[in-house]
């Protein structure tokens, strides 16, 4: 069924009586086909139009050949049908006759917008650099072009940018050719025209763009407004662009003010100066955590020879606390404390092998991990722990010098160190609880 195209020529928030000429359930949703349309089908990179059919929300708009179509890959706008898709439980409220139909204005306006921005900064952007966009998306937060160039430096961008704003505030029009009847052969296309369509529509930004285009536009480079580059990134030895345009300048630039005042009030310097505050407190902020690492490590070497000190005290006079060359059962400094990170635990133990062939276990009750370290040669600590480690119920793993493990609870954690000592009675064996 063929429905009049109404779309490039409505924008407007007032309602428009269209006739439902058919409902096609589809699922959880149906397809109402009208006998001309506002609603603007998805294509030419530019999404649907979004409103409501007699209150039924408009979930998409698409074009698709009859379901008896003998061609499903004919030109755009002969043999294909425009679906309007809804919820099915909505379209059951729905009958054919009289609809009212109402368009999402904004919204086609931000979409209409940004699609005639695309063609303005590729077409600027090729007038100036020589290079050609072989992709774009519109997005409805961020819109992106990809650029045949595998670089383009910032001073580029800011001129591109500048010239687009030119073009902007010269209020352009943007005309529209159909080809046939007119000519394609007499326009300096930016892009190479569709094939296999009977008509092909033609979008003139007048002195900066042609382009064949099937989407919805301005009437003139003045209603874009404003249009921001936000950054540009290598892409597949390409340069991948990001902009807005219109209103989403307009929120980006309130949100961005938004957080300078709130970044302004914390380190109290004025808006404008919030940029070197910033720096400044992170050179600040790397020198504190220079500081504290150098505390940490120093922590770590005092708490690693009180560890060593305390267990050789209980040993003393009692053996060698230190395993010697091909030991295989080096003895065992096990402790748990109740303050501090497995990230300190970690500090201390790597501190005291260095000082031990003793098997050293040190947990963190806080975080109700354990680790395991041992410099004895030839000494393989697994074995030892993995089989206490799962009888409590314990996850980890490692090698045959260091080993980590985790417990759900404080519970399995204080069970599995309680073994240790018990598991091993090896003399000179010292456990430190």
């Amino acid at each position: 069924m063929r429905t009049e195209r109404l779309y490039y020529d409505y924008a407007s928030p007032e309602p428009f009586e269209a006739e439902i000429r058919e409902i096609r359930l589809m699922g959880d949703r149906a397809a109402i086909l009208l006998d001309k349309t506002i609603f603007y089908p998805e294509g030419g990179g530019q999404d649907a139009d979004r409103g409501s059919i007699n209150g039924a929300a408009l979930l998409d708009v698409r074009e698709a050949p009859p379901p008896d179509s003998a061609d499903p890959s004919g030109p755009a706008e002969k043999g294909k049908e425009i679906l309007h898709f809804v919820p099915a439980a909505e379209a059951a409220k729905l009958s054919p006759g009289r609809a009212e139909l109402l368009l999402d204005a904004r919204r086609r306006r931000d979409l209409t917008v940004h699609h005639s921005a695309q063609h303005l900064l590729s077409g600027t952007i090729l007038r100036l650099t020589g290079k050609y966009t072989l992709s774009m998306h519109l997005g409805a937060e961020l819109c992106t072009i990809d650029v045949d160039a595998p670089e383009l430096s910032k001073e580029t961008l800011l001129r591109v940018e500048d010239a687009v704003m030119d073009a902007i505030e010269a209020d352009a029009p943007l005309v529209i050719h159909h080809c046939p009847p007119e000519d394609i052969r007499k326009f300096p296309l930016r892009k190479v025209p569709p094939r296999g369509e009977e008509v092909i529509r033609v979008v003139e930004i007048a002195g900066h763009d042609f382009s064949p285009c099937c989407g919805a536009h301005c009437r003139s480079t003045a209603e874009i407004g404003i249009l921001r580059i936000l950054a540009a990134e290598k892409y597949k030895g390409m340069t991948r662009i990001s902009f807005i345009a219109g209103r989403r300048v307009l929120l980006d630039s309130r949100l961005l003010r938004q957080n300078g005042e709130t970044v302004s009030r914390a380190l109290k310097v004025p808006v404008m100066e919030t940029g070197a505050g910033v720096l400044s407190l992170l050179e600040k902020t790397a020198g504190l955590e220079r500081d504290l690492k150098a505390y940490e490590e120093a922590e770590a070497e005092t708490l690693a020879d009180a560890l060593l000190e305390k267990a050789a005290e209980k040993t003393r006079g009692q053996g060698q606390t230190g395993a010697e060359a091909g030991d295989q059962k080096p003895p065992l400094i096990a402790g748990t404390y109740d303050r501090g990170s497995i990230e300190k635990i970690l500090r201390i133990g790597r501190r005291a092998q260095k000082k031990t062939g003793a098997l050293l276990v040190l947990a963190s009750r806080e975080d109700r991990k354990f680790a395991a370290f041992c410099a004895a040669k030839g000494a393989d600590i697994r074995p030892l722990l993995k089989e206490p480690l799962e009888r409590h119920g314990g996850r980890g793993g490692g090698g045959p010098s260091f080993f980590q493990g985790a417990f759900e609870t404080p519970a399995g954690l204080a069970a599995f160190m309680g073994d240790l000592g018990e598991m091993r009675p090896i003399d000179g064996n010292v456990k430190i609880i």
